[in-house]
């Protein structure tokens, strides 16, 4: 079942198994305003379950670094806006991936990583990356880093 997330009214819908369900659900709305702001694209997530192509095309090019998350999945999104094909996990742990990957060559590719306020950082990141970070009126403090993406997807 898809969920259109509402930044005006946070809400846990998805994320009630995470044990920072209500920052994770901060950092989603943070994510929704920032594309209906932008773009005015209304930011519309389903479980990870229901999209596995989504989740796939993410991993495949987290392999790239050879990373590999252990966490469960909890929701998916992936859409475009602007010539620029966006997705998103959201991991139970409070992690959320992002790939922005710009479908004209030469534009622009990476993945983002944030953590949720309250999330210890992931070992898979252990010196790999350093993070950023921002304020939010919705998520508290959000920690951030990316890489650029090499290869064709």
């Amino acid at each position: 079942m898809s969920y259109k997330v509402d930044f005006k009214n946070v809400s846990t819908v998805g994320f009630e198994s995470s044990p920072v369900a209500e920052a994770m659900a901060g950092l989603r709305a943070n994510e929704a305003r920032y594309y209906w702001n932008k773009y005015k694209h209304e930011f519309v997530t389903v479980p990870a379950s229901e999209d596995p192509e989504t989740l796939a095309w993410i991993e495949k090019i987290l392999a790239e670094r050879d990373i590999n998350f252990p966490y469960k999945p909890l929701e998916v999104t992936s859409f475009v806006v602007d010539g620029i094909k966006m997705a998103y996990v959201f991991y139970e742990n409070g992690l959320s991936v992002n790939v922005m990957y710009t479908l004209e060559e030469g534009g622009k590719r990476a993945v983002g990583f944030k953590l949720s306020d309250g999330m210890d950082v992931p070992v898979e990141f252990d010196g790999k990356f350093k993070f950023a970070r921002q304020k939010s009126k919705l998520a508290g403090t959000i920690r951030g880093s990316f890489f650029v993406i090499k290869g064709e997807y």
